[in-house]
């Protein structure tokens, strides 16, 4: 299968570059899906059936898993719900609450809408050759062309992907060896959800700003992050810090999310602090201006944000309150 068929389908470094490449790799793999490797070799880590095909009604078993809060507000009730672009499939079913909150919806708000082909169409445009063969450097390349085999991906599987989208793919595939995937993260199985319910699926950001985040403002910030990722590839952080962030969103861990600065040690420097700032604080005020809006239709939305845009006075529930809605968490319980 191409590479466009899959595309719809995590930012780990040592010390204080962690959260910037977790966000950073959210995005890639969750958003710009993962243009994950078909036809890959038999050693290759076997990928499950793709989530729309486990859209079923509730398991009486299912756990609430992630972050689930309630808003109320000009007498109707909309939910938030705190993400993970990546998961297990035993993870995604919808436990009691999660559940309840989707069936009495309208609509499924998502930071973007993976089955847009125009969505597609941004994330797999490729760059000028002449920029990516500065941004690529040859030791660059080299070092990219060594994770893509340890990955089982085709030599030219990421070839049409810009150099960051590279990167970060490689980044989100690093946790399939615990048994994590792309695609079965949180906004697979919601879209999947949204078309098998005709429920219709709005987004809330433009595929632009989110590359524009990804990538940075030049060529030499985004050759910087490809190094960064690179680097926690080779040392094995990508895989362990991914995975330790997606057991947290599985065990709805409110506590140690919302610690997320002192367990990972990464926020040290006026860089980290202007990264954070472009991938999560700086696209929180949008965020929450598009479900606003849409609740003010009159309509019950469940919007579905990465969880780390819930955390702090500048997350998505702090900035709804100030809006005058009645936040009340869900999941974990109060």
């Amino acid at each position: 299968m191409r590479l466009q068929r899959h595309f719809q389908s995590f930012r780990c470094a040592g010390a204080a570059r962690l959260w910037r490449r977790m966000a950073a790799a959210w995005l890639a793999l969750g958003m710009a899906g993962a243009a994950l490797a078909a036809e890959a070799p038999a050693v290759c880590v076997p990928v499950p059936a793709p989530a729309s095909e486990a859209v079923q009604d509730t398991p009486a078993q299912a756990q609430d898993r992630g972050f689930l809060w309630r808003l109320e507000k000009d007498g109707h009730s909309s939910w938030l719900y705190g993400t993970m672009h990546v998961g297990k499939p035993a993870w995604m079913p919808p436990g009691e609450k999660v559940g309840a909150a989707l069936r009495r919806s309208e609509v499924i708000a998502l930071e973007l809408d993976l089955s847009d082909p125009a969505t597609l169409a941004v994330f797999t445009a490729p760059l000028d050759a002449a920029a990516v063969a500065r941004i690529l450097t040859p030791d660059r390349r080299r070092r990219l062309e060594r994770q893509i085999a340890i990955a089982c991906l085709p030599a030219d599987a990421l070839a049409r992907l810009r150099p960051i989208l590279q990167a970060t793919t490689l980044a989100g595939l690093a946790v399939r060896h615990d048994g994590i995937f792309a695609e079965w993260g949180s906004e697979h199985f919601l879209g999947a959800y949204a078309r098998r319910h005709a429920r219709p699926i709005v987004a809330l950001e433009d595929a632009q700003m989110q590359l524009k985040a990804l990538a940075g403002d030049s060529e030499a910030e985004e050759g910087a992050q490809v190094d960064e990722t690179l680097d926690e590839l080779e040392s094995g952080q990508a895989r362990t810090l991914g995975a330790e962030l997606a057991t947290v969103w599985a065990s709805s861990d409110w506590q140690k999310l919302s610690d997320y600065r002192r367990w990972c040690d990464c926020v040290k420097t006026a860089t980290d602090e202007r990264a954070l700032q472009r991938l999560l604080d700086d696209r929180n005020p949008g965020l929450a201006e598009g479900i606003a809006r849409l609740h003010g239709q009159g309509r019950g939305v469940f919007a579905a944000v990465g969880a780390l845009h819930m955390v702090g006075p500048k997350g998505l529930p702090a900035l709804l309150a100030a809006r005058g809605f009645r936040v009340t968490r869900q999941v974990p319980a109060p």
